[in-house]
């Protein structure tokens, strides 16, 4: 696993090509919205990409987790069908009912998969991407970046091919920073990974981009970890979740074991987050130190959202699979969800 993050400058890359000979750069027209179909590592490229389209986006996007599209997708629509193994039930039932219903479909997954076959059938585009490590979550550039390169040919993102190379420039830096012969102490994935050790992380993110890297993080350590998460988003975070602070895995008592989990707060800030949010974020931070509570912090910077993305995403990565290499855990398998997936193929 840590081979298949370590690829992830060569996945924009690479995937940005892609989308160019799969002939995304010339669609045109603005669609009336925007629907992803996807599950699990898959999916996430939708949150992905109306990060990066952002608030002033002109068209909604939203991304779907199910077998079913919503009642209002038409002919006006456009869907990303995205399976990095072609195969996702849910994701095959929502593109053939996109086509079903007329709207316009990309498709983006593995070459010679059901989902490529649909793609064919209907005359739609379609991307190919091979499964780093045989898992979606690790291929999250390869999935997300044709969704991005399409979005800005219909003018709803703005990247540039400079952009793109920006981004993989980033991941590399992440890489060579976070590489495992690199002590401890001066490798930001292991530190935040020690720091998470032990504890139950509660991830938040301080605007909409990088909301889109607590969840990422959040769902990297389950699987990747085997371990719980919980996040969520300011200012929605400070409504409720902020309570957590004053609950049974935050007080601090001087009589308590000192092996006893514990809550941490990890927030992912972004160089682009509303003043207000700002303000909440060191108000939070101080009402967790008053009561005990350590912070950790990720920074998403750079000159563009795919690039501040790339730098919190990158680290977040890591980090999943060093914590999961300390518990001596195989990052890669993902058994209970095959078997769950086994136990309901048997009965259908």
């Amino acid at each position: 696993m840590l081979r298949a993050v370590a690829s992830s400058a060569r996945q924009v890359r690479e995937a940005f090509r892609a989308s160019g000979e799969a002939g995304l750069p010339g669609l045109r027209g603005r669609p009336r919205a925007i629907v992803v179909a996807g599950m699990g590592g898959s999916g996430i490229a939708g949150d992905v990409l109306a990060a990066i389209c952002g608030n002033g986006c002109p068209v909604p996007i939203a991304t779907v987790r199910s077998h079913r599209l919503p009642g209002w997708v038409g002919a006006a629509d456009l869907v990303f069908a995205v399976s990095c193994s072609g195969r996702t039930e849910e994701t095959l039932a929502a593109a053939t009912e996109a086509v079903r219903r007329g709207a316009s479909l990309v498709a983006v997954g593995a070459a010679g998969s059901p989902l490529h076959d649909i793609a064919v059938q209907a005359s739609a585009p379609f991307v190919a991407v091979e499964a780093a490590a045989g898992q979606p979550r690790a291929t999250l550039w390869g999935l997300t970046i044709p969704l991005i390169v399409a979005a800005e040919a219909l003018g709803l993102a703005k990247v540039g091919p400079d952009g793109y190379e920006a981004a993989a420039k980033v991941l590399e830096d992440i890489a060579h920073r976070c590489r495992p012969g690199s002590e401890s102490f001066i490798n930001p994935g292991k530190t935040l990974a020690l720091e998470l050790a032990g504890t139950v992380p509660m991830i938040w993110g301080t605007s909409p981009l990088t909301a889109t890297v607590a969840y990422r993080l959040a769902c990297q350590l389950n699987e990747n970890a085997k371990y719980p998460a919980v996040h969520g988003e300011l200012p929605e975070a400070g409504h409720n979740q902020i309570v957590a602070l004053d609950g049974p895995l935050a007080r601090r008592d001087v009589f308590a074991d000192e092996e006893s989990v514990r809550m941490r707060l990890v927030m992912v800030r972004d160089a682009d987050e509303h003043p207000r949010v700002a303000r909440r974020r060191e108000v939070a931070v101080a009402l967790a130190e008053e009561r005990g509570v350590r912070v950790s912090e990720i920074a998403a910077e750079g000159l563009s959202p795919l690039e501040r993305l790339a730098t919190a995403v990158g680290l977040a990565d890591y980090a999943s699979v060093y914590l999961a290499l300390g518990y001596s855990l195989d990052p890669t398998p993902v058994s209970a969800i095959e078997e769950l997936k086994a136990e309901i193929a048997r009965e259908f």
